[in-house]
């Protein structure tokens, strides 16, 4: 899939007309009026919603800047919406019998124990043909034992479902298995499936909830509308802007549309087809075949995906004229490629340590943190350990948070919360 499109430099005047007089909300001789504006009717933390407009008014069409258009980047899950699509497409899938039985289990990740294989084998049984449905929506051992490893890594009997060695900061093995399990079928299959959770999901009222065996989880999902109201005015003041999500590619593709992206602005976990389906091989990034959409993978993604950096110089922090104007996230998955970004780094807050730490440090002045737009969360009790555990390591373990010049984060009060 190509991502990197040309795209003709409109003038601002071209740009307001695209824009709609709807845009036009500020007073006339308030400077960038003129510009795409930001419902202010929808509401923002303090003062977010004027900061991000200041930085698209900046970084836009109407800054009489040249040069390639602006970049604006987005993960999906709890960031664009609430609640996670992933999880809505798992349990369509499990209760419409969408999972087909592989080969062998093992193949479904290089990292999947051997107790791991056991559990699902004697779960889900033998009796289907291989490539056939497991029967998921009546077999309530073999539903729960995929959603018990996709919640927590573990089997039902409580045995770790992912062993050996892997960088933390570039994979999560339950991220990726979950694409792996819908191998065999096309990719175009995928999205179908998840646009009729989409649809069951958005259907449900706010709160619902859903058994999948005997696991309870979100039963619905919403759109932020603040969220799709700054990705219209990104994109009516000549941002290019994208979805990086670590969910199957073709799963994001199915929400991506909702909120005005398309296909070529959505990146996701990626797997590679064999004859038109879907196979358990992933595609990594920069040179590494087991690294995903994930902490430092997801700066490596964009790196990799939308500024065209190849190899090992993915992994690295690019220079401001190779790096996203605005970055937004709600996880410590989002962390890197948020600061990345030169104009604004926007944080939703789910009390996620590194991510939150980051924001309140705002070590640049330009970190927003702002509460879930649907359902916040009360204040965190206690600070934030970013000087003890602030960093995840390589390892998988926590150490001290670390800003640019060596100095350690302090402890940060949770501060933008319900």
């Amino acid at each position: 899939m190509t991502w990197w499109k040309t795209v003709a430099v409109l003038s601002c005047t071209v740009a307001s007309v695209l824009a709609g007089s709807a845009q036009a909300v500020a007073a006339p001789d308030r400077p960038g009026a003129h510009c795409p504006q930001l419902d202010p009717a929808l509401p923002w933390h303090g003062d977010n919603r004027a900061r991000l407009q200041r930085m698209i008014d900046e970084r836009g069409s109407c800054a009489g800047r040249s040069g390639p258009r602006p970049v604006a980047v987005f993960d999906w899950d709890n960031t664009v919406i609430k609640n996670d699509i992933t999880d809505a497409t798992l349990a369509w899938a499990l209760r419409h019998d969408k999972i087909l039985r592989p080969q062998s289990w093992l193949a479904t990740s290089r990292w999947l124990s051997a107790a791991a294989d056991q559990a699902l084998t004697a779960a889900c049984g033998t009796a289907v043909p291989v490539g056939g449905p497991l029967p998921t929506s009546r077999n309530t051992a073999c539903a729960d034992e995929i959603m018990e490893i996709r919640e927590k890594s573990r089997t039902m009997g409580g045995a770790a479902a992912f062993t050996g060695e892997w960088n933390h900061r570039r994979t999560e093995p339950s991220y990726g298995w979950i694409p792996s399990l819908f191998a065999g079928h096309t990719p175009g299959a995928l999205t179908a499936f998840a646009r009729l959770a989409r649809a069951e999901q958005l259907r449900a009222p706010v709160g619902a909830k859903q058994t999948v065996g005997t696991h309870t989880i979100a039963g619905y999902i919403r759109y932020y509308p603040q969220q799709k109201d700054l990705i219209r005015t990104l994109k009516a003041a000549r941002f290019e802007v994208y979805v990086v999500s670590a969910s199957a590619e073709a799963i994001a593709e199915a929400w991506a549309d909702g909120a005005g992206l398309d296909r070529a602005h959505t990146i996701g976990i990626r797997s590679r087809t064999r004859h038109g389906r879907l196979t358990t091989e992933l595609l990594g990034c920069g040179g590494d075949p087991a690294a995903l959409p994930y902490i430092d993978g997801k700066r490596c993604v964009v790196n990799q995906e939308i500024f065209r950096v190849e190899g090992a110089a993915a992994w690295e922090q690019q220079d401001a004229t190779r790096r996203i104007a605005l970055g937004a996230g709600d996880a410590d998955t989002d962390v890197t490629f948020v600061g990345d970004a030169t104009g604004a780094h926007l944080a939703l807050n789910r009390n996620k340590t590194e991510l939150m730490c980051r924001a309140y440090d705002n070590a640049d002045g330009r970190w927003l943190p702002n509460p879930m737009f649907l359902d916040p969360l009360p204040a965190k009790a206690g600070p934030y350990p970013c000087s003890t555990a602030g960093a995840v390591r390589a390892d998988g373990s926590r150490g001290p948070l670390l800003r640019a010049d060596g100095a350690v984060v302090a402890d940060q009060a949770d501060r933008a919360h319900g």
